[in-house]
């Protein structure tokens, strides 16, 4: 069987230097492997707060050395952790006045994700109180509404994701995708992410590998087939999550993790639809 292509692939969860933790590419870096392989688009992320300002500069310094020999184009984000004062709608509206495309809810600072860790809960963001969002968060969701981003969420449990798929959706939010179901520090049942695209259609993003701690990474792809067979391939997105050290660089793995879906019954086309149109969809990105 032939290798598959990295032409006009997506990836929207990806992160790059600088940042707190050694990553395998910085900004430009990945930029120019994006462009080596034909990629359409990347959206970096960071746990430490926003990366529209970055995607900004790889764009201009993409035109000025490039040109228009390539159409790739760098997206950002804001993630928000303790860092970014938590549910934070100022900085949110500011993020996506400068072109951040995703809105990600708490990653380290996720009440779930501390307390999988055996972590003091004294830093966490509420995302959801008493059964209900945050009063913070239903203004985020206007504003995310509004600029047409998306909503990740990132690191919160299973029964937080209800409740705020839920809210978001009787909010206007289009765009929501449940952010690597399958990692232990979310724990997702395959039953209850069908659910969720049955009850709320959302995207499930599902990930190369999943950090298993002290610099250890397990492999996603068998749990990510079952998870397309059982939730249906028009509400799965292929991404990496990719930058880590421990791990092939991003164009390496996003290449065998498609390759593995093509060699293990996923038709290409169905591979292309993961990795080319749900996410030029959630991008607002043209064919």
């Amino acid at each position: 069987m032939s290798e598959i292509s990295l032409k006009g692939v997506i990836d929207m969860h990806v992160h790059t230097n600088p940042d707190l933790r050694k990553r395998a590419y910085d900004d430009f870096e990945l930029m120019e492997a994006a462009i080596r392989v034909g990629a359409r688009a990347i959206v970096i992320k960071t746990h430490q707060g926003t990366t529209m300002d970055r995607a900004y500069l790889c764009n201009r310094h993409n035109k000025i050395v490039h040109g228009d020999t390539n159409d790739f184009t760098m997206f950002g984000s804001i993630t928000l952790n303790r860092q970014v004062g938590g549910i934070n709608p100022r900085a949110v509206d500011v993020a996506l006045q400068l072109g951040a495309k995703v809105v990600w809810l708490p990653t380290q600072s996720a009440i779930n994700g501390l307390r999988r860790q055996n972590k003091a809960l004294t830093d966490g963001v509420e995302v959801v109180r008493d059964g209900k969002i945050v009063p913070e968060l239903a203004t985020v969701f206007s504003l995310i509404k509004e600029h047409n981003a998306v909503l990740g969420t990132a690191h919160i449990a299973t029964e937080e994701s209800f409740v705020v798929v839920e809210a978001a959706r009787k909010a206007g939010v289009k765009n929501i995708v449940v952010i690597h179901p399958e990692w232990w520090r979310v724990g997702m049942s395959l039953e209850d992410q069908a659910r969720l695209v049955k009850d709320y259609d959302v995207i499930l993003e599902h990930c190369y590998a999943q950090n298993m701690g002290g610099g250890k990474y397990k492999s996603n792809m068998e749990a990510n087939l079952e998870a397309i067979k059982v939730c249906g391939y028009k509400n799965v997105m292929v991404d990496t999550d990719g930058g880590q050290v421990e791990n092939p660089h991003w164009e390496i793995a996003l290449q065998q993790y498609m390759q593995y879906l093509v060699d293990h019954g996923i038709p290409e086309e169905q591979v292309r639809y993961m990795t080319h149109t749900i996410p030029m969809n959630l991008l607002g990105l043209k064919k």
